[in-house]
């Protein structure tokens, strides 16, 4: 398991770091440390007591039985979400802006997942013990579409699924700039960044990666910038977000990789909006659709307000 270390944790033990991102307790995270060491940025170390830096990359193994053994993830009630659809076998999830999807530094009882095994407590025992039933995950500013494993069986079947790239994702997104030609493919490798490791860039060294993207609609005012459709190849983390900088055309709102905004909406305007698969069990072709939220929904309406391209 791994996470970058966020500023509201610089300066935190290794340990209590650790802590929030496994849910184990601070007693089993110290032996975890001392006895089999947790990496940062890359360099191990075996002090509980070392303190993190903001932007750090920390690791820790949570293949040794011992470590998995102590996790327990907190069910919390208080968790919103919407529930698209629910069987025996799955759930689907339009995850709102700002949830973040499993445990964290710094989210350690307030994720989706927390709320998942609040009200379904049968997830506890599918997939992963630190993230319960997830087969993918969104970005925390990102909304929309997730499916969620209720049992073991359904679980690997979505997980293989994904691996084998028959699961249908879609995302809409507003970005700065036109591209120059209205539909293309863009395949490049993404790695984390050598010059800053809180970030991913197209890479040589990085994991093959393939987004298909079509322009729906372009605008000239307030600025310059297009929505754009994206279909997923692969789910590198931040690979809509990297791809489309690459080929100039940086994601609206988003802080790391994009442009500010001219609405002042604060977030990557990116949502995951079609989800599709063979259901785990009966083999039935499932497709779900969900619109943007709110904000996405504003600045879709001042875009067109203004002169329109097409």
């Amino acid at each position: 398991m791994k996470d970058i270390v966020p500023s509201a944790l610089a300066g935190e033990r290794l340990d209590r770091v650790v802590a929030l991102m496994t849910g184990l307790s601070r007693s089993a995270v110290r032996k975890v440390i001392q006895e089999n060491g947790v990496y940062c940025d890359e360099i191990i170390t075996f002090s509980p007591t070392r303190r993190v830096a903001e932007g750090e990359l920390v690791e820790v193994d949570l293949a040794d039985p011992k470590v998995i053994d102590d996790i327990h993830v907190e069910a919390n009630e208080n968790i919103d979400f919407d529930v698209v659809y629910l069987d025996d076998y799955l759930i689907i999830i339009n995850k709102p802006v700002g949830l973040v999807v499993h445990p964290a530094p710094g989210h350690a009882q307030d994720t989706l997942v927390n709320g998942l095994v609040a009200r379904f407590p049968d997830i506890r025992e599918v997939g992963q013990k630190e993230r319960p039933g997830i087969i993918h995950r969104l970005d925390r500013d990102t909304s929309g579409l997730l499916v969620v494993g209720r049992t073991q069986e359904s679980y690997d079947h979505l997980v293989e699924q994904l691996a084998e790239r028959t699961m249908g994702r879609i995302y809409l997104t507003i970005t700065s700039g036109i591209a120059d030609a209205p539909t293309g493919t863009i395949d490049a490798p993404i790695g984390r960044s050598r010059r800053a490791r809180t970030r991913m860039s197209v890479s040589a060294e990085g994991r093959d990666a393939r987004t298909h993207y079509e322009t729906l609609e372009t605008w000239h005012e307030p600025v310059v910038a297009s929505l754009v459709r994206c279909t997923l190849d692969t789910g590198r983390t931040h690979q809509i977000r990297v791809h489309l900088k690459a080929i100039g055309l940086p994601v609206l709102g988003d802080s790391i990789y994009g442009r500010k905004d001219p609405f002042e909406i604060n977030r990557p305007l990116l949502h995951a909006t079609e989800l599709s698969f063979n259901h785990p069990i009966s083999g039935e072709w499932l497709s779900f659709e969900e619109r943007p939220p709110e904000d996405f929904q504003l600045a879709l309406k001042l875009f067109r307000n203004a002169k329109s391209d097409s």
